[in-house]
């Protein structure tokens, strides 16, 4: 049991000194990263999502919505920003997992991306080809309902073999070569943000600020829902629903993690181009979202295209054809943004053993996974074609904040061990030998390294101190030590097990606590001063001072922040999405007990470079030599 334990703890070692080196082509910039961020994330929701929050959950205050969104997601966001500047490989939130937590967890979150990804693109391929169908008044649909009707429960009505035949020209562009597809992105990217401001210029020049102050005695028709009226019509509760609702309309920018071995220098790069890409896409949908509320009242904005109708009641019917151009480019970037991280995701997992390894072989001449960008490519597209996808949607939900939850758990875990680095450098058994990085001053592409000796307390930290003094005391320390780092752990670990809690009782309890019930009053206190108990003696540990290119700050507080943020949102799906989410995962647990636990590459020995075994044999005999002393 003990030897099948340590196998689905096992990480995934690292060696810093080779981080450069892969199969893949190192050929993306900034800003081909910056563009992917952008167009995974501001697909065709920003033509639809703005004006459905609005007259539904929100009102004008959607614009609010939206910031609060933004600031959840670029929570997140900086913990994926520092684990690219530490670990620059491929495979996003699985290899940072993998490298810190173990590999039956990475595993799960590998196998959610796939899910994430698959039905991400299908449902983006449906929506281009209902978009552009709606365009020629749907004579597409009309024709293969009448002559291929499927009329089975949970397939679609007919099969979409337009959206087969978009996703398959996306996948032979993406095999084609990995500069190829970005130039693609690149373009419709650029589009799609000019028509985006457009959007915003133009409609400025017709907004009336009397929309944001609307009373509902002004309101003729009984047919529609103008909740108190003003700014925040349907109150506080509304306008964080309608947060919750924006938070998924952020969701993509983690495909530029994916890309850790295709670009030119990672560790820059990748924070970056994460930043700005939330930036960028927060600015717009604030845009568009101010826009259309002081434009029209936001009880007669059209859920299913605002735009349109926004600046067809102002009489500008031009704009419609612009807005249609800047949603066919939002689409395809969307598409194309959301096939791109698969195959990287399959190469990932693939060359660690945990799938079949021969969904890591890379073709010599395109330098791209030529056999899982294909097999992808064809299984999204079948779906797409086939399958009513409005329902298995929710699924990527959870693959998604599951993902955000563990990367920002992972921060924690880092920032807190001994001798953390820039890169993980673990033995097969263990993980206390981590090599230390150069200045990165000195070396800006972090491809040398210098192997140090692990950090020592020479503080006296005696292992007879109370637990007080352990939890709270050890600020005094420069560098964690092997009994800070498991107070870290174990604290991190309770913490999450407390969010669940609380995530459980402020969705099932909210009625009792705002009236004032005793027992939920009381477990709201003691639910809270266990969280601030829990920040507090993970802010009294000392943090490890290695150089990156880039660092989350004011720890331990915003990875904490993203973990309650991700867990909570998770905890409002539906049950339905978590049986399906459940089968799932049986699926992959029996790929992974069958052939991954066995194949892994982390079941192989490695040796360790002796003069590094010997130098960590010395320091920890010096180091029990304090203790005893």
């Amino acid at each position: 049991m003990n030897s099948f334990i340590q196998k689905l703890a096992r990480k995934k070692y690292i060696d810093i000194s080779h981080v450069s080196d892969t199969q893949l082509a190192r050929c993306l910039n900034t800003l081909d990263l910056t563009a992917l961020g952008i167009g995974s994330t501001l697909g065709a929701g920003i033509y639809v999502v703005a004006g459905q929050v609005a007259r539904e959950t929100a009102g004008p205050s959607v614009a609010i919505s939206f910031l609060i969104a933004a600031l959840a997601s670029i929570l997140a966001g900086l913990c994926y920003a520092e684990f690219g500047a530490r670990v620059p490989r491929t495979g996003s939130a699985y290899v940072y997992s993998y490298v810190t937590v173990g590999e039956l967890m990475a595993f799960v979150i590998g196998w959610n991306l796939i899910l994430e990804y698959v039905i991400g693109t299908a449902s983006v391929a449906r929506a281009w080809s209902s978009y552009f169908d709606s365009l020629i008044d749907n004579k597409i649909q009309n024709f293969f309902k009448e002559n291929v009707p499927m009329s089975i429960s949970g397939l679609s009505p007919y099969p979409d073999f337009f959206a087969l035949g978009i996703t398959l020209l996306l996948t032979v562009i993406l095999a084609v070569g990995v500069k190829e597809s970005s130039r693609f992105n690149n373009l419709f990217t650029g589009v799609n943000l000019l028509v985006v401001t457009y959007i915003v210029i133009c409609g400025a020049f017709k907004a009336d600020p009397h929309n944001w102050n609307i009373k509902p005695s002004e309101v003729k028709s009984a047919n529609v829902t103008v909740g108190d009226g003003g700014f925040i019509p349907f109150g506080f509760s509304g306008m964080i629903s309608g947060a919750a609702t924006c938070f998924y309309a952020f969701v993509g920018f983690d495909a530029i993690a994916t890309t850790g071995e295709e670009v030119q220098n990672p560790q820059k790069a990748i924070p970056i181009s994460i930043v700005i890409s939330l930036l960028a896409c927060f600015l717009a949908y604030f845009g568009i979202s101010t826009v259309i509320t002081l434009m029209c009242p936001y009880y007669l904005l059209d859920v299913n295209a605002p735009l349109p109708a926004v600046f067809e009641r102002v009489g500008w019917d031009v704009a419609k054809y612009i807005i249609a151009v800047g949603a066919i480019c939002g689409l395809s970037t969307s598409l194309l943004s959301g096939m791109f991280p698969l195959p990287r995701i399959l190469y990932a997992i693939a060359s660690d053993g945990l799938i079949f390894r021969f969904l890591s072989k890379v073709n010599e001449r395109l330098k791209t996974p030529f056999i899982a960008t294909v097999l992808s490519g064809i299984f999204a597209g079948v779906m797409a074609m086939l399958f009513d996808l409005s329902e298995l949607v929710d699924m990527m939900s959870i693959g998604t904040l599951l993902a955000y939850t563990l990367v920002a758990v992972c921060v924690l875990l880092l920032r807190y061990k001994v001798m953390c680095i820039g890169g993980l450098h673990d033995t097969a058994d263990g993980d206390y030998n981590k090599l230390s990085q150069t200045d990165p001053e000195e070396n800006e592409e972090y491809n040398q390294v210098t192997i140090t000796k692990p950090l020592i307390n020479r503080s006296g930290y005696s292992s007879h101190q109370n637990i007080f003094q352990r939890i709270f005391c050890a600020k005094r320390q420069k560098e964690p030590t092997a009994e800070t780092e498991n107070v870290v752990t174990v604290i991190v670990w309770i913490f999450c097990l407390v969010v669940v809690i609380s995530s459980v009782f402020l969705l099932f309890g909210e009625t009792s606590l705002f009236n004032g019930e005793w027992w939920a009053v009381v477990t709201a206190l003691v639910l809270g001063v266990s969280i601030i108990f829990m920040f507090v003696s993970i802010f009294c540990q000392p943090q490890n001072q290695t150089k990156l290119s880039f660092k989350v700050p004011w720890l331990p507080l915003l990875p904490m922040i993203s973990i309650f943020v991700n867990i909570f949102l998770m905890l409002r799906l539906s049950y339905q999405t978590w049986i399906r989410f459940g089968i799932w995962m049986f699926i992959g647990f029996l790929i992974y007990f069958t052939y991954g636990i066995h194949h892994s590459s982390e079941a192989k020995p490695r040796a360790i470079p002796f003069e590094l075994e010997q130098e960590t044999s010395q320091a920890y005999e010096e180091e029990e030599r304090l203790k005893e002393n």
